[in-house]
């Protein structure tokens, strides 16, 4: 029987399963027996060996065997502290998003960065910590910005969305906000106007204890995961694509 091995953000774990990773997502999201526990993302690691990390892969092979019964087993916790620190990007790939009642997308990475056009982008963390963060930097350099080790506050990976901000990503002041799915849009407006009147001022934190889920169909380009040298990108279908090739999911996750 097969043994997969994935890296869950909520909570942060490496995990080996025998589980393929579209019964995974829904074992992760309403259980064995379809109880509600709700969404999930992770993603698919291969090629993690002792010999390119520190994570203790050695143990997967005693812990991750099947039940007495040879039914697969579904879960077994590698490793629950410093994980994407200590995972090699190279070993990072397909991510799965997975809805509330376990319907689950995958997205590959790809090697090109769309292109960055706005004034003002709105992330939302989600390691090593899950704040929003409002930034005139783009994707790419608010990656490189956070894991440089240039300022005190850095960390040696990130993994983060970019979400939609609509007309305020470049008038915060007078943009019409209607169709953003946030909370509190004023105070959002009040972010983005303060890093605009101070030019040295890169970032500001628009909600330091966000919870860690967020409406799905807030995300506009997709997820990043990098460091300063590297920087993967695993971009989220267009509406059109979701609608028509992913509709279930796209129901699901609209709810």
């Amino acid at each position: 029987m097969k043994t997969y091995l994935y890296f869950t953000l909520v909570p942060e774990a490496l995990i080996a399963s025998m589980l393929p990773p579209e019964k995974f997502g829904t074992y992760r999201a309403v259980g064995v027996e379809e109880a509600t526990h709700g969404p999930e993302i992770f993603f698919q690691i291969e090629g993690l060996t002792s010999s390119n990390s520190s994570l203790p892969v050695d143990d997967i092979e005693r812990l991750c065997v099947p039940h007495s019964d040879g039914s697969p087993k579904k879960s077994a916790y590698i490793a629950i502290y410093r994980v994407l620190e200590l995972l090699p990007l190279e070993t990072i790939k397909t991510m799965y998003l997975v809805t509330r009642d376990g319907r689950v997308l995958a997205i590959d990475p790809v090697s090109e960065l769309p292109k960055f056009d706005t004034k003002f982008y709105l992330y939302q963390q989600m390691w090593p910590a899950h704040p929003q963060i409002v930034s005139t930097l783009n994707p790419e350099e608010y990656c490189r910005f956070m894991t440089s080790g240039e300022t005190n506050l850095f960390v040696p990976k990130i993994c983060f969305f970019d979400l939609r901000l609509g007309g305020l990503s470049n008038d915060p002041e007078n943009a019409d906000a209607v169709d953003l799915p946030y909370k509190g849009i004023e105070h959002l407006r009040n972010c983005l106007l303060q890093i605009d009147d101070r030019a040295t001022k890169k970032t500001k934190t628009a909600d330091r204890i966000h919870p860690p889920w967020f409406p799905y169909r807030s995300i506009k380009n997709g997820a990043f995961v990098g460091n300063k040298e590297r920087i993967l990108y695993y971009p989220f279908p267009s509406k059109q694509e979701l609608q028509t090739k992913h509709y279930q999911w796209w129901r699901s996750a609209s709810l």
